[in-house]
């Protein structure tokens, strides 16, 4: 089986920031709702230093790590914006190379589909 590459990995993992670790579970809540990711691992208890319009910030955040496929990341990338509560956003993706073959099963049978009805 040959190795799948960045263009061709079927599954992502994406990674956010949010200023808490509530607003974390919140925007990760919704996502799994939406089906847009199967599962977020909001991990507190994070610093980012970074410059933002030309002074260096340091802001207490939480890291927000994203399970879902490179189908639903076209949807993703567009709807996370607007349920995140900062102006720009961090919102990146790395292939998965290689998984246990059940939790990837589980990973593209949950962003399957429509959202459920609320």
């Amino acid at each position: 089986m040959a190795t799948p590459d960045a263009t061709t990995a079927a599954y992502l993992v994406a990674f956010t920031t949010a200023p808490t670790a509530e607003a974390g579970r919140v925007l990760v809540r919704r996502l799994v709702e939406l089906r847009l990711v199967a599962c977020g691992t909001v991990v507190p208890g994070g610093v980012s230093i970074y410059r933002w319009r030309g002074a260096i910030e340091e802001q207490d955040e939480a890291l927000v790590v994203l399970k879902t496929t490179a189908e639903r990341w076209p949807e993703l990338e567009e709807i996370l914006p607007g349920l995140h509560p900062y102006e720009v956003p961090e919102l990146i993706a790395l292939p998965v190379m290689r998984g246990h073959a059940p939790y990837l099963r589980w990973l593209r049978e949950e962003t399957a589909g429509e959202p459920a009805k609320e």
